[in-house]
C-alpha cells in the first residue's frame, strides 16, 4: 500500500498534466461495493492527499456528507470514502487507493447532474479545482474540473470573448461538457464538447494523461460526449468565440393560449437562422413565496430566446410571438452575455427533482397536439417543467474535431422535470413517462446524453449513442477501463471484460492497455460486426 503515498507529488492544478507511469493494477476483477475500509490504508491515504478524505460512519461522517452533497437534493450519496480533490496529483492518489481496494469510482462537481446515489466506493469531488486561465489572443480557456461557468463567463468577457456555456451559470463546466453541453449560442457555433482543445484526465490506472487529437485520438474522441466513463478530468482547455451582441429574454403567456402559442412557436422555428435560438416551456410553478404573484400555482408558457444581433432585428423576429397571444412577461432586450442566466432563470439554490430527456425528429403539428393532451391545460400532472428545445444549427453539423456527443439527428429537444420529493416518488416518473410515450412516434433514435436524467440502465443509456458510436466508446472503454472502476451515472460497458481480457495477458501491462494497440483494433472489429448483424435484422 505504499503506493499510495508515492502519489503525493505536489501538482500545480493550472499547468498542462506531464506523461505519468501508470500505475500496475491490484485485480483483473470487476470492483466491488464496500461500506467499510482498514483505517490504516486510509491514514496512508490521507498523507498522500492534499485535500479532505472522510470516511463514512466515522468521526467525520457529518462531514462526509456534507462534501457528498449533490446539487439535486434528491440523491443521497453514501459514499465509503470521499476524497475533496485540490489538484490532479489527489486525484491520481484516489484512484490508485480505488484500485487497490478493488472500489468503484465517481466524480461530483456542482451536483447538478447526480441522477442517481452513489454508494460504497470512493467519490471524488472536485469543487476546490477551481482554477480558469483566459489566453485572450488564443482564445482560449483552461479550467478546473470544478469550476462553473460563471467563473469562465466572468474571466472571458474583459477580453470581449465568451464559452459555450449553459442556461445556468452555477453549473459545472467539466460534467456539462463531457455530455455535450447546449446553450444560448449552441446553434450558431455547436456544442460545448464540440470546442475542447484538449483534456487532462486520471484513467483508471491511475495514470494521468494529458489528451488531445494528436497524443490519444480515440480517448480524445470518446471523452468528449462519452461523460464520466473514462476517468476523471481534471482540467480541459476549452475554445472562447467572440462576445456577441446579444438581445435575449423570455415572452410568458397564461396556460390559457397554450395550443395558439405552441402552434405559433413550432411554425416560427421553422424561419430561424442559426443566429436565434429558443425553446418552450409548460411551467406549473409553485403556490410560494419565490414565485411571481402571476404565475403561482397556475401553468404557464415561457418561450426564451437569444438572438445574435441587435434588438430592433430581434424586435422584427419576434412579431409573431408578440402578436399571436397576450404576454405576461415580455423581458427579451438587449443584455451582455454575463447576464445571460436571466433567459432561462433556472433555480439558483439546491432542490430536489426528477428528470427525464429525449430527442425528437420533428415537430409536426400532431406532435404539438399530442402534447398539449397530456400537458396542456386540461391536464393535471405533477410535473414543473416540460421543456421543448429548438436544436438544429451547427450542433447538426459534424465539428472540425470530430466527438462522441449523441443527438446530432435530433431536430427538438424533450425534457421533463418534477419535484424528486418522496410523496411522488411514483407520480413524477409515472407523469414524465406519459408524456414521453405521447410523443415516441416523433422520438430520435438518438438521446442528448446530459438529457438522460434518471435513466440509470447501462444498456439503455448506451442506445442513446448510434450504433458506431456505442461500438467505439465501448472499445474506447475496453482499453483505458476494462475493470468498469467508473461505471456510476451515464456510463457506457466495456466491450470486454476485465477477467476475459485476462486472457490476452495484457492486463497487468495498463500502458499498453492505455494506448491504440492490436487489442483495441480487435474489439472496434468484433463490434462493428455486431452492430452489422444487428442493423440486418
Amino acid at each position: 500500500m505504499s503506493e499510495i503515498a508515492g502519489a503525493a507529488q505536489p501538482a500545480q492544478p493550472a499547468q498542462p498534466a506531464q506523461p505519468a507511469q501508470p500505475a500496475q493494477p491490484a485485480q483483473p476483477s470487476a470492483p466491488r461495493r464496500a461500506s467499510r475500509c482498514d483505517p490504516a490504508v486510509v491514514r496512508r491515504l490521507r498523507t498522500a492527499v492534499h485535500g479532505p478524505v472522510l470516511v463514512r460512519d466515522a468521526d467525520d461522517d457529518a462531514a462526509l456528507q456534507l462534501e457528498a452533497a449533490a446539487w439535486n437534493l434528491a440523491t443521497t450519496h453514501r459514499p465509503t470514502v470521499v476524497v475533496g480533490a485540490t489538484c490532479a496529483a489527489d486525484v491520481v492518489a484516489a484512484v490508485r487507493f480505488a484500485r487497490a481496494e478493488g472500489l468503484a469510482v465517481a466524480v461530483q462537481g456542482t451536483g447538478h447532474g447526480a441522477s442517481s446515489p452513489f454508494c460504497d466506493g470512493v467519490l471524488v469531488t472536485t469543487r476546490r479545482m477551481a482554477e480558469v486561465t483566459v489566453d485572450a489572443e488564443r482564445r482560449t480557456a483552461r479550467v478546473g474540473a470544478g469550476a462553473v461557468w460563471r467563473d469562465v463567463v466572468a474571466a472571458a468577457a474583459p477580453h470581449g470573448l465568451a464559452p459555450l456555456s449553459g442556461s445556468a451559470s452555477g453549473v459545472g463546466v467539466a460534467g456539462f461538457t463531457l455530455g455535450g453541453g447546449i446553450g444560448l449560442l449552441s446553434r450558431k457555433h455547436g456544442f460545448a464538447a464540440d470546442h475542447v482543445r484538449s483534456l487532462d484526465v486520471v484513467t483508471a490506472d491511475a495514470r494521468l494523461r494529458h489528451v488531445d487529437a494528436r497524443t490519444e485520438p480515440d480517448l480524445f474522441w470518446a471523452l468528449r460526449g462519452g461523460k464520466g466513463s473514462f476517468g476523471v478530468v481534471t482540467a480541459l482547455e476549452l475554445d472562447l468565440v467572440e462576445l456577441p451582441e446579444l438581445t435575449a429574454g423570455a415572452i410568458v403567456y397564461a396556460g390559457e393560449h397554450a395550443a395558439t402559442v405552441l402552434h405559433t412557436w413550432r411554425e416560427w422555428c421553422g424561419s430561424l437562422t442559426d443566429d436565434t435560438s429558443t425553446s418552450v416551456a409548460l411551467l406549473r410553478l409553485p403556490d410560494a413565496p419565490m414565485v411571481p404573484e402571476q404565475l403561482r400555482g397556475v401553468l404557464t408558457l415561457h418561450v426564451r430566446v437569444a438572438h445574435l444581433g441587435a434588438q430592433a432585428e430581434a424586435d422584427r423576429l419576434l412579431e409573431p410571438l408578440r402578436s399571436c397571444a397576450p404576454s405576461l412577461v415580455d423581458d427579451v432586450v438587449a443584455r451582455p452575455y454575463t447576464d445571460a442566466d436571466a433567459v432561462h432563470r433556472d433555480p439558483v439554490d439546491p432542490s430536489p427533482s426528477w428528470e427525464l430527456g429525449a430527442g425528437l425528429t420533428a415537430l409536426d403539428r400532431d406532435a404539438v397536439d399530442a402534447l398539449l393532451a397530456v400537458a396542456g391545460p386540461t391536464a393535471r400532472l405533477p410535473l414543473v417543467v416540460v421543456e421543448l428545445r429548438l436544436m438544429g444549427g451547427a450542433m447538426g453539423r459534424e465539428p472540425e474535431r470530430p466527438n462522441a456527443v449523441a443527438g446530432r439527428d435530433t431536430a427538438f429537444s424533450l425534457m421533463t422535470i418534477g419535484p424528486g420529493v418522496p410523496a411522488l416518488r411514483d407520480a413524477v416518473p409515472a407523469a414524465a413517462r406519459a408524456v414521453h410515450e405521447a410523443l415516441s412516434p416523433w422520438r430520435s433514435r438518438t438521446t442528448l446524453t446530459n438529457w438522460l436524467g434518471h435513466l440509470d440502465d447501462r444498456e439503455a443509456v448506451c442506445a442513446s449513442w448510434t450504433f458506431d458510436q456505442q461500438a467505439r466508446l465501448r472499445a474506447t472503454k475496453t482499453l483505458v477501463d476494462p475493470w468498469d472502476v467508473f461505471s456510476h451515472g451515464h456510463s457506457v460497458l466495456p466491450s470486454v471484460s476485465a477477467a476475459d481480457l485476462a486472457d490476452t495477458e495484457l492486463l497487468g501491462e495498463p500502458d499498453r492497455l492505455g494506448a491504440p494497440t492490436a487489442v483495441g483494433a480487435r474489439y472496434w472489429d468484433v463490434h462493428q460486426a455486431r452492430w452489422a448483424r444487428r442493423r440486418q435484422r
